[in-house]
């Protein structure tokens, strides 16, 4: 088992160049440490799941609303919130192979030269730990010096905080309410690693919900549940994942509570998001640094406070790959081996492909007509005519396209499609003009 489990992260990796979810940045230069591109599934895959988010988080909600903040904000922004002076990991360097490390996770790494042992057993000295900040610096302007200096954003939550009354008074909604945005974010990681779970340039899903201080705890548990609840929702095994509270000691001085959702992957057990209770800290920080009333006026109390805040956070790349790994499976056949991604048919880059059976008999443009009406139905379609039929459906198996559609004889005389799908390889025949509906409502009641 524990074999099986070290390869299987090697296949994604291989799956993902072969099929064009991921890529190595600047591959044909040798590349760049922990950096990537995403190809046209991948791309596809994070579209999904940042859709599914954003469907879950803002536009099925009354209470949620949805913001885009700059990636460079003043400089003042991250020295009050704290990242300037105190966003940072503690660094070892081994002065035999000269390997960097964060200090606090060696138990978790290797010697880059003796992958067997972990860092400072490879008869290599270790350095004493010192703080290393993690934010990207950078100069706006014309001319470099101190007044200069700017950072490429660390969180996508500064800028909601900066923009709180903004929303508050031109969306007129009151606590408790959220705001939500999507953006990259940077860290410049001292270990990145283990594929996209963590890299210096990624994506964040984040949301800040505001509350009366009052009703913190009861906000914290509905968020917890909630986000939980959402990866179940989306195809995730329940059985991989699991939430765990931050002990005390772990906990940021003004945090009354954080949990993570955690799956287990090949790796071990991962954060895969962090709900937290950041009580009023920053809108009350931002406020006393800027001059800036940031407090919520209550008309009916007539009361002036600063909202206390429950934020889920979760990177987007880190999702994807969960749902990438959790949905890969082989499944041993009569003849062969079947490699299958059981994406959530919300989450699948290709949400059905269409074959035409052979390539003559005006099965191709009765083929390319149905695609193109799933096209406009707003399903993500893939058309292929090449190969065995046989062969196009394990193609489609393995980068999780949930639905295959072949057009045959049927369809030519009787207007009848065959549908086939990809968890359970059974085929259904359908009427050609009730196709969408068909797939709509299999989209629908799929299960995992």
């Amino acid at each position: 088992m524990a074999a099986a489990k070290a390869t299987l992260m090697d296949k994604i990796v291989s799956l993902c160049k072969r099929k064009g979810f991921v890529f190595q940045a600047s591959e044909i230069y040798g590349g760049i440490g922990n950096t990537y591109d995403y190809g046209p599934l991948g791309v596809e895959l994070k579209r999904k799941v940042k859709e599914a988010w954003w469907n879950s988080m803002v536009t099925t909600r009354a209470d949620v609303v949805g913001l885009d903040s700059a990636i460079i904000q003043n400089p003042k922004v991250w020295e009050t919130s704290g990242h300037v002076g105190g966003f940072s990991d503690p660094m070892v360097d081994c002065k035999t192979c000269k390997g960097r490390f964060r200090a606090d996770h060696i138990d978790e790494l290797s010697c880059p030269e003796k992958p067997s042992k972990k860092p400072g057993e490879c008869h290599g000295e270790l350095t004493e730990a010192r703080s290393f900040n993690l934010m990207f610096k950078t100069n706006v302007g014309a001319l470099e010096g101190a007044s200069s200096v700017a950072y490429l954003r660390p969180e996508t939550a500064q800028g909601i905080f900066l923009n709180f009354k903004n929303v508050l008074e031109s969306s007129r909604i009151k606590p408790p309410f959220g705001i939500a945005q999507i953006g990259k974010s940077f860290r410049n990681e001292i270990t990145p690693g283990n594929f996209v779970f963590r890299t210096r340039e990624f994506e964040q899903g984040e949301m800040e919900f505001f509350v009366p201080p009052a009703e913190n705890d009861k906000w914290y548990e509905y968020w917890k549940n909630e986000r939980f609840d959402w990866y179940v929702r989306h195809g995730i095994n329940p059985e991989k994942l699991r939430m765990r509270d931050h002990a005390e000691d772990e906990l940021a001085h003004y945090s009354t509570g954080c949990a993570d959702v955690e799956y287990e992957y090949p790796f071990g057990w991962g954060e895969l998001e962090g709900i937290a209770c950041r009580t009023d800290f920053d809108l009350s920080r931002h406020a006393e640094a800027s001059g800036s009333d940031l407090r919520y006026f209550d008309p009916e109390s007539k009361e002036r406070y600063f909202p206390y805040v429950i934020e889920p956070a979760g990177g987007i790349d880190r999702m994807a790959l969960t749902f990438m790994v959790d949905a890969y499976e082989e499944q041993q056949l009569e003849k062969d081996i079947r490699v299958v991604l059981h994406f959530h048919p919300l989450i699948a880059p290709t949400t059905v492909a269409v074959f035409p059976l052979v390539k003559k008999e005006g099965m191709p443009e009765k083929a390319r007509e149905i695609e193109e009406q799933l096209r406009l139905a707003r399903f993500s379609t893939f058309y292929d005519e090449k190969a065995a039929i046989g062969r196009r459906y394990r193609r489609q198996d393995e980068v999780g396209t949930p639905f295959c559609v072949t057009v045959d004889g049927d369809t030519l005389s009787e207007n009848v499609v065959t549908v086939r799908h990809r968890d359970s390889m059974e085929q259904d025949k359908v009427k050609s003009d009730e196709l969408v509906a068909y797939l709509h409502q299999a989209v629908q009641e799929w299960k995992r």
